[in-house]
């Protein structure tokens, strides 16, 4: 079973592009602590959505917005300069606000 649930906020404003006639694609990277982590640990996940969720994701998050969502882990790769490049991503189906309103002037280091 491959199914996934995040919760994190955006560490840039999210990249929606428009692929064929009428295809959207969002991609976006989040920072997700680790809840059981003595130091202050922190992930960041590539996540990517399509169709009507990449237009909701593009038109209302942006940096330092809390997410969450669920979705699967998806593996790909290519060939770049003779050597093989593998990507892993999270492939969202659903997404939520997790905050009340968008973070104004983040300081945390994680957001650049």
């Amino acid at each position: 079973m491959n199914i996934v649930t995040l919760m994190g906020r955006l560490t840039k404003d999210p990249d929606v592009r428009t692929i064929g006639d009428d295809n959207s694609v969002c991609n976006f990277t989040i920072a997700v602590d680790r809840e059981f982590s003595k130091n202050k640990e922190v992930d960041f996940l590539s996540v990517v959505v399509w169709g009507k969720t990449a237009d909701f994701v593009g038109k209302y998050f942006a940096k330092g917005r809390k997410i969450a969502l669920t979705g699967r882990i998806q593996t790909r790769n290519y060939e770049k300069d003779g050597n093989k490049v593998y990507i892993t991503e999270v492939v969202a189906n659903n997404v939520y606000f997790a905050d009340s309103k968008p973070v104004e002037n983040n300081e945390d280091p994680c957001f650049d």
